[in-house]
């Protein structure tokens, strides 16, 4: 039988790393798409060991780089005809950033990688995709999408290539919660758009989780103690893990397409317009709900022209 095979952006540490193993652990062939080469060859080695399969490849990957990611769908198609799985984990996140980041690109960093750099690449692999006969692509989403909960809160389309780098007050949370919004309003377009090839496009709200002892190190003092505290109350990469191999593996999920699942593996719902107060607590502290933002059909056309035009 022919080995199916799984990239797994930023495979080297965290939810990525625990997933990469558990693909391996399951006879999948496991592409690590990483951007340190250097600091994942002993990760690499790690998961064939534990594993017991020694199909595990790595290829470098910087998702913020679109010259990166035009290598890396170049050398991934010269080693392989097919691709089953594609599960875009990396994003980019830095801890206190204040000062506004550019990617080689001139995109702002977080929209670069969370968002531009997936579709890039999806894009690009499209051709191998087609060939499997049970395509999954899983985005990696997060709760920090529930910002938009509050009428008032917009992606910063006008300020995505520094426009206003130096009027505006810059938030890397914010950057980073936009580009998640918009990552899964992108999900939802590109479900749509390859319902012809039966590829099937969704996405994972992913909740904080515990965080390994190497990223406490390197984070700054008041972060570190935040860190240490979240781990007290967050899930472990393992559980997160589980859920992307169901999603990407389990008969349950072959045909549903174009939804975002809560860590219990249970589509998420949108939400009211204009909630009661209960029911606004409701949808911002459950994880049944998603902000009816994420709906909005002028936003979802700019969103995706953006990405069509961009890349």
């Amino acid at each position: 039988m022919r080995d199916r095979i799984v990239i797994i952006s930023g495979a080297n540490s965290g939810i990525g790393r625990a997933a990469a193993l558990k693909f391996a652990s399951t006879g999948f062939h496991v592409v690590m798409a990483c951007r340190n080469l250097s600091a994942s060859r002993s990760v690499q080695q790690e998961i064939i060991e534990k594993s017991g399969n020694d199909k595990v490849s790595l290829l470098e990957l910087d998702l913020a780089s679109f010259s990166s990611i035009r290598h890396f769908c170049l050398a991934f198609q010269q080693a392989f005809d097919q691709l089953d799985v594609l599960i875009h984990n990396a994003a980019y996140l830095k801890h206190g950033e204040k000062i506004y980041q550019l990617s080689p690109d001139h995109i702002e960093l977080s929209f670069a990688t969370n968002l531009f750099g997936p579709y890039l690449m999806t894009k690009l692999l499209m051709d191998p995709l087609r060939k499997s006969s049970d395509a999954r692509i899983l985005h990696a989403c997060s709760t920090n999408i529930k910002h938009f909960f509050d009428p008032k809160r917009k992606i910063e389309f006008d300020n995505l290539q520094g426009e206003f780098k130096d009027n505006r007050p810059y938030s890397t949370y914010k950057m980073y919660g936009d580009s998640k919004m918009a990552l899964f309003i992108m999900t939802k377009r590109l479900a749509e758009e390859l319902k012809r090839y039966d590829i099937k496009v969704n996405a994972l709200q992913i909740p904080a989780t515990k965080i390994s002892k190497r990223t406490i190190d390197n984070l700054s003092p008041i972060w570190r103690t935040l860190a240490v505290l979240q781990n007290l109350f967050n899930p472990l990469p393992d559980e997160v893990a589980e859920c992307y191999y169901q999603i990407c593996t389990a008969e349950k999920y072959a045909n549903l397409s174009g939804h975002l699942f809560n860590k219990q593996g249970e589509i998420i719902l949108p939400g009211q317009t204009k909630p009661d107060p209960l029911t606004q607590a409701k949808q911002i502290f459950g994880s049944t709900y998603y902000p009816a933002y994420a709906d909005d059909p002028d936003i979802a056309q700019q969103v995706w022209e953006l990405c069509t035009k961009w890349t």
